[in-house]
């Protein structure tokens, strides 16, 4: 996958492309990671990108010309359209299945403001996704754009040395995640549950869904809405909610 960030600080992605997760799958080639100023592409002698809002106001708003220029110079000829997405407050609510949609694409832009706004032009006819990553405003789309470049590429096959790890991961079942413990078994007063260790695979694989589904319900019930239940796991939960305090 290729991954391509607009952005005025492209200083601020370098350590982040080049560490942890991401510098190993960059390494592999599994994915290309690049960040590029569209200050660049400015078609003033100032190198402006941004201007007054038409109208009044406080603030400024980034123009169009140079963010099309950026787009238009990272789109390869004769290949696949890229899916360009803004980062921005007014973007649809970031989830793990939409990290999951767009890890199946081929070449991404990522567009990160500052200022007040964009030019909606920009909206209207560039981009094809806006996307928020919470319901709070940050100085720039930077960090936003860190988190989603992150959460879709350790989603691509090669980049987490256990692949069964993004399949379990929170929210990727529709659940949050099962408890996890490892050696000792005891530490202090606190024993691993014995299932655990048991060694039955089949008890294990119950205990765990059992857990994602009573963790679920205590801290994001909302997300059950959602979920597929067995017979056997609404019956747990009308438990739960008859009795809470055998929830815990």
């Amino acid at each position: 996958m290729r991954m391509d960030v607009l952005t005025l600080f492209p200083a601020m992605f370098e350590e982040v492309f080049a560490a942890s997760i991401l510098g190993k799958a960059k390494e592999k080639g599994i994915v290309s990671l690049q960040a590029i100023n569209f200050r660049d592409y400015s078609n003033n002698k100032h190198n402006t990108v941004d201007d007054a809002p038409f109208g009044g106001g406080g603030g400024m708003v980034l123009k169009a010309e140079p963010i099309f220029a950026a787009v238009e110079a990272l789109i390869s000829e004769g290949a696949a359209k890229p899916r360009v997405v803004l980062m921005c407050p007014q973007g649809e609510p970031y989830t793990q299945r939409k990290a999951e949609e767009l890890s199946q694409e081929s070449h991404l832009i990522f567009i990160c403001g500052h200022y007040e706004g964009f030019d909606e032009r920009i909206r209207e006819h560039l981009v094809t996704d806006e996307i928020s990553i919470g319901d709070y405003v940050l100085t720039g789309g930077e960090l936003a754009a860190m988190v989603v470049i992150d959460s879709v590429a350790r989603l691509l096959p090669g980049v987490l040395g256990n692949e069964m790890s993004a399949v379990t991961d929170s929210f990727s079942t529709g659940l949050l995640e099962y408890p996890h413990y490892t050696r000792p078994a005891k530490f202090r007063e606190w024993e691993v549950p014995d299932v655990l260790i048991s060694g039955h695979h089949i008890n294990v694989a119950n205990w765990r869904r059992k857990q994602s589904l009573r963790r679920t319900w205590q801290r994001r019930p909302e997300l059950l809405t959602h979920v597929e239940l067995t017979k056997e796991e609404r019956q747990w939960i009308q438990a739960w909610e008859r009795n809470p305090a055998d929830s815990i």
